[in-house]
Order: structure tokens, then sequence, then C-alpha cells
């Protein structure tokens, strides 16, 4: 942080004041060039509320080792930089490289389905597989945030976690573990003051910075309404590239999905390399399956085995359905075992749940 003590304190004071008005504060700076001016020409515009309180996240920054990135330094994420109403302060904790990376930020439903939570893991674990420098952006949230962030950790990558709230809270709660994951593997943001509430309002203003943050916007799941959708409407505005897995006419939670792909607002995907080739990202080099594919094999469960034998019985390749009424296995038991073997390079995940032999 290389701004100083004074100045952060009357940007924090300003920021306490102006809650969620980022472009009045803006506007502010611009005309005075900085808050320490402001405050030397128009001190009365400033109570005694929002000064204790400035002083108080001082400490609360110091003791805490809270990382503050102004928008006017090197620090900020250059993404953020040209959106018009991006954060004047970010906070964060954790380990961040904001000015490199691949930033991917999936967004959906609060209750997703259950195909939903599999479709969102598998494709955040085969991007992890495929590109280097990848880092998952997403809100902490119930359904496919928290599906996203748990998926990031397993791929062993970084997720950044923005919060509608202040630092000194996590919500929900439950969430907490991964939270405590993330500090050493990216880490928490917010551009909220210490004491702020996780109030609707607030999550609907932080999406921007989800937005904002990300090269790529990814919907998995999405009602007809809903705060992914904002999300992604403001990712369309600040002109990301925003992707929509699809799904049935009749699903009710992919509705918004489709009303993105059918107004051309998002790119239709159903895989990760449908992002991959969109953005144009290389691909890490892979070594052969034929050079492999035998020992990959060998270390096949028993379950995997038998999956695999009737995935290869059927040429065109066998709907999931079928392949639970066969294997007479639970689909919560196969689920694991196809993605598995997906990574491996052995069968691949066709739409509809469709899955094939590669060898």
């Amino acid at each position: 942080m290389d701004i100083n003590s004074e100045e952060l304190k009357y940007l924090l004071a300003l920021s306490h004041q102006h809650r969620n008005a980022t472009r009045k504060v803006h506007t502010l700076l611009e005309q005075y060039g900085s808050a320490t001016d402001f405050f030397k020409k128009h001190s009365e515009h400033f109570s005694e509320e929002a000064l204790q309180k400035a002083q108080t996240e001082l400490q609360f920054i110091e003791q805490h080792k809270i990382d503050v990135h102004y928008f006017k330094e090197e620090s900020y994420p250059y993404r953020l930089v040209n959106c018009i109403d991006n954060p004047i302060l970010l906070f964060t904790r954790g380990t961040f490289d904001f000015q490199h990376g691949k930033c991917v930020a999936i967004v959906g439903t609060r209750t997703p389905t259950e195909r939903g939570k599999e479709l969102c893991r598998q494709f955040i674990l085969d991007l992890a597989q495929k590109v280097n420098d990848l880092v998952i952006i997403s809100g902490l949230a119930y359904g496919i945030d928290i599906t996203a962030h748990r998926a990031a950790l397993e791929a062993n990558i970084p997720t950044y976690i923005v919060l509608g709230h202040g630092l000194d809270t996590i919500y929900p709660s439950l969430h907490r573990d991964v939270v405590v994951k993330a500090l050493t593997q990216g880490g928490v943001i917010s551009e909220y003051l210490s004491g702020v509430k996780p109030d609707r309002h607030n999550f609907i203003f932080r999406n921007r910075i989800i937005a904002g943050l990300a090269d790529a916007v990814v919907v998995v799941e999405s009602k007809e309404k809903g705060g992914s959708l904002i999300t992604a409407q403001t990712a369309s505005d600040y002109n990301r590239d925003l992707f929509a897995f699809p799904g049935r006419v009749s699903d009710t939670f992919s509705a918004g999905c489709n009303q993105l792909i059918k107004k051309q607002q998002a790119y239709l995907i159903e895989n990760a390399d449908d992002v991959i080739d969109k953005m144009g990202w290389e691909k890490k080099p892979t070594t052969s399956i034929q050079t492999d594919i035998f020992d990959v094999e060998l270390n096949l469960s028993g379950q995997e085995q038998v999956l695999l034998q009737i995935i290869r019985s059927n040429d065109d390749g066998i709907y999931i359905n079928n392949l639970v009424s066969e294997s007479q296995m639970n689909y919560a038991d196969i689920m694991p075992a196809l993605l598995r073997m997906e990574i491996e390079g052995i069968i691949k995940a066709l739409p509809g749940n469709v899955y094939m032999a590669l060898k």
C-alpha cells in the first residue's frame, strides 16, 4: 500500500458515508484531486461518525494485516481500472496476483440441480488441467458459487472470493472452511469496511466486481431472474466474454442461461474446450494417450473398469441413465468415476449426458 495514512483515512470516511455510491466519490476525487484536499476545503461534508469509523478502520486494517488497493495505484487490479463504477478501495486477505493469469468468473443459481453442480465441478477441473495460470472467481454463496470455489481448491488453483460485506464477517458461515483454505490459494476481496452486514443490496452491488475481475464469465445454471443474470449483464457492459451452459427448454434452472444464449448475449458452451478456443488460450502440452493408456487402465478401480467395459460396448456412446441401469451402480458413485476417466483421457462426455470411449 503506497497511499499515505491521512489520505486513506479520508477515503475510508468517504467510503463509509457514500456506500454503494462509487461514482459520486469518483466525481469528488476528480474535482479535488484527493480526499485530503476535499476534506481541507469542505470538512463540513464529513460527519464525525464517518471520521471516527475511518480511524477505527485504520486500526482494523493494521491489526488483521489487510491489504488495501487504491484505484490509482499499481497494485489495483488492472481489469477493473477502466470499469466506470470501479471500487475506490479494495480490501484483500490472502495471496493475489491481479496483474496476471486467466481469470474466469463462475456464477449461477443458489439452488442448483445435481447435474449443475457436477457440470460446474467437471468444467473447472477440466479447464485447470488444460490451461496454465487459471484463476476461478465467485461469491461464496450457496449453490454454484461454493461449488466453483471447492472445485478450484480441489484442482489446486487460486480462487478469488468476492464478498458483499466487510472482511470481519464470513457469510454464509458454513463456508468458513473454504475461506480458510483459499487464504493460501487466493483469498477474499471486498470493497466494504468492517461492520458492513451481508445485506441483499450489497451483494447485488458487489457482482460488478466479480464481472470486472474476470476475462470470461461462465453461467452454469440460472433461473429466469437472479443475481447471476445481473452479473452476466454487467459482464456484457464491461465487454467481457460471456458463456452459458444450455439446458432443456423445460428446465427452470436453465431458463436464464437459455435466454442469454437466445438473445446472443452469451456463447453456448458444452465443455472447457469451448471456452479455451473462444478465448484463444494456449493449452498445456499433453502426453500422448497412446503411450500411457495401458498404465492408466491398470490403475482403474473395479467399478471404473466395469463402467469402461460397458461404455466401450456402445460405439455411439451411452446415456447416463442407461449406464446406471446396466452397471447397477448408484448415480453418486458413477459420476466421480466417469470424471476421473474423462480427465485421464479414456472417455469423453458428449452433450446430453452421453459418454463415449476414446480408446
